[in-house]
């Protein structure tokens, strides 16, 4: 299943862009991929040789990433970083959610140590974007669940959940959303506040998060199958299927409802995580089969003809991650 993740990756770090199966490597790489890529491999409870080997490559570029000042770089050559800008954008928010997941499940004491240096590092600073706030709160409440009285981790947390839902937000009875419009990744909004909720805790956010997640669940599905918000967004009264339909919004789907049912133990959510795997098998809006099961890549975009026939690291990635809660449930079952 990781062979087109392997692929994908040279001893530098994980390309970001594909041509069909062909890795792009004068496409470079970027600060955003390598992050979930660490996401992936640190989840695998059973990871191969060639898993560990690439845990261990995606953590060496995270931190690399990280500066003293807890700004990240995010484009990069073989020769290092692409220009000297830094930034908190979405990548700095993934970096911590990666760098929070390492610190929580890397197999070894020397990777976890490392993780949370870096962690501590990016900790000490606030994005002005909701979302790169919502993947940072990811990174600190899944370090708190092994470490609760980690300060910068909680310091985070709380920051973030106020940034995701702002006390201003335009929300009515009909659009619970704190955004006029649904935008990318989510079902991370949801997520965050779930995180902060369980792990602060405060009963009132996570309550929100739920909330919001159950809506967005009704929102983005189209009888029994997921329809999720295209990359152009989705607004109030607008309904049916769009397109172009990524796969990250999946996976955020996914992501996000494997923590409600590990908060709420309630199996509503395990549909959820059975609706993503699903989109993914083929039962979308196009009826394509969104991955290859023979190579584990996954395919860039679902459209109304079929799908992007490029196979990027995002949308492998997002693919391998909502695999992973899938055979979950099967094993639990």
């Amino acid at each position: 299943m990781f062979d087109h993740l392997a692929a994908l990756t040279d001893e530098y770090g994980l390309f970001e862009h594909a041509l069909h199966s062909s890795p792009r490597p004068e496409h470079g790489y970027c600060l955003d991929d390598a992050a979930r890529a660490l996401i992936v491999t640190c989840r695998e409870p059973r990871p191969s040789s060639v898993v560990v080997r690439l845990r261990g490559r995606y953590l060496r570029f995270v931190v690399s990433a990280v500066r003293p000042d807890g700004t990240c770089h995010n484009r990069f050559d073989r020769a290092g970083p692409r220009g000297s800008e830094t930034g908190l954008g979405d990548w700095w928010g993934r970096a911590l959610w990666a760098l929070g997941v390492a610190a929580a499940l890397a197999d070894t004491s020397s990777m976890r140590s490392t993780a949370i240096v870096s962690f501590r590092i990016a900790a000490q600073q606030r994005s002005p974007f909701s979302r790169s706030m919502a993947f940072a709160a990811l990174g600190a409440g899944e370090l708190l669940r092994v470490a609760p009285g980690e300060p910068a981790a909680r310091k985070l947390l709380r920051d973030a959940a106020k940034a995701v839902v702002p006390d201003d937000a335009d929300t009515t009875p009909d659009w619970p959303w704190p955004e006029p419009r649904l935008r990318y990744a989510n079902a991370t909004v949801a997520e965050a506040l779930l995180m902060a909720g369980d792990a602060l805790p405060n009963k009132a956010i996570l309550t929100s998060g739920l909330d919001l997640l159950a809506f967005l669940l009704r929102v983005e599905t189209r009888a029994d199958r997921l329809s999720v918000t295209p990359v152009s967004g989705r607004g109030p009264g607008e309904f049916g299927p769009a397109y172009d339909q990524q796969p990250i919004e999946v996976a955020a789907i996914a992501d996000a409802c494997a923590t409600a049912y590990r908060i709420t133990t309630d199996p509503r959510w395990l549909g959820g995580i059975q609706l993503a795997w699903r989109w993914f098998l083929g039962h979308n809006d196009s009826r394509t089969p969104m991955f290859d099961p023979a190579t584990g890549a996954g395919y860039d975009g679902l459209q109304q003809g079929g799908r992007n026939l490029n196979q990027g690291a995002e949308s492998t990635l997002a693919m391998l991650s909502t695999a992973q809660h899938a055979r979950h449930i099967q094993e639990m079952r």
